[in-house]
């Protein structure tokens, strides 16, 4: 759970000439020296109503203002876990994610989790709301995320997010054969009968999925994808609604796992892919502190790789 923390105080006198994060320390026992420094870094520390750096050397009397958003946490342990980082700076890092990686610890999952490897790999990452973590991967859907290293990234990163200007594309295979792109524009929420699952319902949020084709087969079609909006399972829920659900997905491809007439080849390809084949090839992005565009890319994991060469020699 996220909370907003807001506090004030007053630079003793006697502490003329200190250094502000020194001060702080003073002044806010309760938390580290290190989330301390890092939010006066963020200006989510201010005196006077100015940021100044840590290292600034204070004249007493002046007033201290904290605002900031802490999450409320269990502590989580951090884990050497190896990670794929495509793009690194003092503000962001983007990774590419492995399958059979889960991003945060939850019910089942309390560690070996992208963000305990995350921890381990960033310490600092610790004071941040999710370690940094900014949005999310289904565990077998491989591709890239950005995660935050400052609280000010953070911020920016979360109403990129929200004003939909991080793009987000993707490729999959899917069952049947599309003849041209599209869109799907319908709610997702919770599944009436089994909470953990997501479905199209009236009752949920807007959700939007546009996909074109890149290459169709006989009995799939291998599709690029982009996301208006994020919500859970969305394109795995909208690609089935539409009746094209993501191949080798093990929850929402239906009681069928393989058209009629393909060949046992071809069935031994689905079969050893064990997930659904969904890869986050594309991410676009403002820098949260300079505004560069940065823009990073990854190939198709081996395993979906092999698949789309069966397909093709089946043609």
């Amino acid at each position: 759970m996220i909370c907003k923390e807001q506090k004030n105080a007053e630079v003793p006198a006697s502490e003329k000439g200190n250094r502000f994060d020194q001060v702080t320390a003073i002044l806010f026992p309760e938390f580290s020296r290190s989330c301390l420094t890092q939010w006066i870094r963020d200006g989510f520390i201010t005196l006077d109503g100015h940021v100044n750096p840590p290292k600034y050397k204070v004249k007493g009397g002046e007033q201290v203002k904290l605002e900031v958003e802490i999450n409320e946490r269990v502590e989580f342990a951090p884990e050497k876990i190896p990670l794929n980082v495509v793009y690194d700076d003092q503000s962001i890092l983007v990774i590419d994610k492995p399958r059979d990686l889960v991003v945060h610890p939850g019910a089942g999952n309390w560690s070996g989790t992208l963000l305990n490897g995350l921890i381990f790999h960033y310490p600092e990452l610790v004071t941040l709301p999710r370690a940094g973590i900014v949005h999310r991967l289904d565990k077998d859907t491989t591709g890239l995320m950005v995660v935050a290293k400052t609280l000010q990234a953070h911020s920016n990163l979360v109403a990129q997010l929200q004003s939909r200007d991080i793009k987000r594309k993707y490729e999959a295979i899917v069952v049947g054969n599309l003849i041209s792109g599209g869109s799907v524009d319908k709610p997702i929420g919770r599944h009436q009968k089994n909470r953990k699952l997501m479905a199209v319902s009236e009752k949920g949020k807007e959700a939007r999925t546009f996909y074109k084709v890149i290459r169709r087969f006989q009995d799939f079609s291998h599709i690029g994808i982009e996301l208006d909006t994020g919500r859970t399972h969305q394109i795995r829920v909208h690609m089935a609604h539409i009746g094209h659900s993501i191949v080798g997905d093990p929850i929402y491809s239906g009681r069928s796992r393989f058209p009629k007439g393909i060949s046992d080849a071809l069935k031994k390809a689905i079969s050893q892919l064990k997930r659904q084949a969904l890869h986050a090839n594309s991410l676009e992005l403002s820098h949260p502190i300079s505004g560069k565009a940065i823009h990073c890319t990854s190939k198709l994991p081996n395993d979906v790789q092999v698949l789309l060469d069966c397909l093709s020699h089946e043609e």
